[in-house]
C-alpha cells in the first residue's frame, strides 16, 4: 500500500513539474522540441538525481519510460494552450509549489523504501523536490526559485519531516502524506502569497589593519 501510494503521487508529480517546465518554454518562445526537452528535464530531474545519490540504478524513468511520455505529452498540450492563462509566471509559481509538495513526500518516502534513515530521507525529499526546478531554471534562463529571497527549501523539509516523522510514529502513510503536502504547500504558499522570506545574510566590515595587529594577526 505504501509503494503504490508513493507510485501515485510521483506520476502527479512528474505531471505537475513538466507543465512548469514547458511554461518556462512558452515564455522563452521555444519550439515544441524545447517545450518537451523543459518539461522533461523539470519532471525527471530531482527524481533521477536522488536515484543517483541513493544507488537506485538505473534511474526510474528508465525502467518505466511511461515517465518521459507522460512529461513529453504534459508538452504538447501546454505548447497548444500556453496563451490561455492571464498570467503563465503566476500559474507557473503555483504549479511549482504543488509539485513542490508532492515530490518533499515522494522523495522521503522513495528514500525510506531504499531503506534509509529518517535524516537522509529527509535530505532525499528536499533533493527530489528542488533539484528538477532548478535544472528549469538554469537551462531555462531564468533565476531559480532556490536562489531568490522565498521560503521555497524550507517548505519542502517541513513537509518531509512531518511525513518521516508521521511514518516514524506509526500514523496511517496516508495521513502522513496529506499532512506532509499540505504543510509543504501551505507554507509556500503563504511565502508566495505574502512575500514571506528568511533573515538573509548581511555583509559585516572587515576588520582593520590596526585592529587585527591589536589581535596580533
Amino acid at each position: 500500500m505504501f509503494d503504490l501510494m508513493i507510485a501515485t503521487l510521483d506520476w502527479f508529480g512528474v505531471a505537475v513539474f513538466a507543465v512548469t517546465g514547458a511554461l518556462v518554454a512558452s515564455r522563452k518562445q521555444m519550439d515544441i522540441f524545447g517545450f518537451a526537452l523543459l518539461a522533461t528535464v523539470t519532471g525527471i530531474g530531482g527524481g533521477s538525481v536522488r536515484d543517483l545519490l541513493l544507488g537506485q540504478l538505473p534511474v526510474f524513468w528508465v525502467k518505466q519510460p511511461a515517465y518521459v511520455a507522460i512529461c513529453v505529452a504534459v508538452s504538447a498540450v501546454v505548447f497548444f494552450t500556453a496563451h490561455i492563462p492571464e498570467s503563465r509566471y503566476r500559474l507557473l509559481m503555483w504549479l511549482d509549489a504543488v509539485g513542490l509538495a508532492f515530490f518533499c513526500v515522494v522523495g522521503a518516502g522513495k528514500g525510506l523504501e531504499a531503506g534509509a534513515g529518517p535524516f537522509i530521507a529527509v535530505v532525499m525529499a528536499v533533493i527530489t523536490a528542488s533539484f528538477g526546478g532548478i535544472i528549469r531554471d538554469v537551462i531555462g534562463g531564468e533565476s531559480p526559485f532556490l536562489l531568490r529571497k522565498e521560503i521555497y527549501v524550507t517548505a519542502a523539509l517541513a513537509g518531509a519531516v512531518v511525513f518521516v516523522g508521521g511514518h516514524a510514529l506509526g500514523i496511517p502513510d496516508a495521513v502522513s502524506a496529506i499532512a506532509g503536502f499540505a504543510i509543504c504547500f501551505v507554507i509556500r504558499g503563504f511565502g508566495l502569497r505574502y512575500g514571506l522570506a528568511l533573515p538573509t545574510y548581511r555583509a559585516r566590515p572587515g576588520r582593520s589593519e590596526e585592529q587585527l595587529k591589536k589581535l596580533g594577526l
